[in-house]
């Protein structure tokens, strides 16, 4: 596996499908660039997700969250298009992805992204 800044998500199966169950991920270093002033941007990813056959493989996980630290994006883009890519990988029962961003010109921003949406 690489260890290289990666889109590549990789999964395995599930080894309680039956039962539901959440599991809960914290990326305190997540990094990528405001579109706007080339700036890099701080955040503290939180995902919970109720897995269904499959589940994220974490060093995947890391290699793929790395790979927004060259990105310029928005806050909210970002969020969801991490919800986005969780879900075509691994299509969990229910999740939910939280961007709580650091300070910046006094603003601080949390965003939070559901699926399925309520």
């Amino acid at each position: 596996m690489s260890t290289r800044p990666n889109k590549q998500l990789e999964t395995f199966p599930n080894p309680h499908p039956a039962r539901d169950y959440e599991i809960s991920m914290e990326c305190p270093e997540f990094t990528c660039v405001c579109p706007r002033t080339g700036q890099p941007d701080f955040a503290n990813i939180h995902i919970r997700y109720i897995p269904d056959q499959r589940c994220v493989e974490l060093k995947s996980l890391k290699l793929y969250l790395w790979s927004f630290r060259d990105q310029g994006a928005f806050h909210e883009d970002v969020v969801n298009r991490i919800l986005d890519d969780l879900i075509e990988a691994c299509q969990p029962r229910k999740m939910t992805v939280i961007g709580d961003f650091n300070i910046r010109g006094g603003i601080h921003t949390m965003i939070t992204a559901n699926y399925p949406s309520p």
